[in-house]
Order: structure tokens, then sequence, then C-alpha cells
């Protein structure tokens, strides 16, 4: 082949975007797990102290501000469309 060998083609990019973003995902509810979540404890002293019940703890990791958010929100993706396709006019 002339001029080279293109190694990374431009219809493999939306490819890499998805999967960049799926590991981002990850890693982020990774590292959230690891360092905010009240069971899980990584040091020894830490792993010792057996169950704790802790349930304050435990509520504000659950109820986070992304889902006191779309708590209010319609559980629609596109609702503007959805109403021009579903109501009357």
């Amino acid at each position: 082949m002339a001029g080279g060998f293109r190694w990374v083609r431009p219809e493999v990019y939306p490819l890499f975007v998805a999967v960049g973003a799926a590991v981002g995902i990850c890693g982020f509810q990774l590292i959230r797990n690891i360092c905010i979540n009240p069971e899980v404890r990584v040091n020894k002293e830490s792993r010792a102290a057996g169950i704790l019940e802790n349930f304050a703890e435990g509520e504000k990791y659950a109820e986070h501000s992304l889902r006191k958010f779309v708590r209010s929100k319609s559980p629609e993706i596109m609702p503007s469309l959805n109403r021009f396709f579903s109501d009357p006019q």
C-alpha cells in the first residue's frame, strides 16, 4: 500500500466514544462506591468493626443529589415529542 496503512478508521470513532463512555461510567461508580459507600470498608480497622447500623449515612448515600433532581421529572426521554404525537390537537 502506498502512503502507509491507516490503523484507526473513522467508522470506529462512535464505537470508541461508546466504549469510552461506558468505561467512564463504570469507573465513576467504582470510585464512588469505594470512597463514600457506607457498606464498603477498605482498610482493616474498619472491616474489623463488623456490621454498623448507621442508617443516616446509608440514607445520605442512597438519596444523592441526582436522584433528588430526577425524582420531580417526567420519566420520558423526549416529553415534548411524546406530547406532540399523543395529545389530540
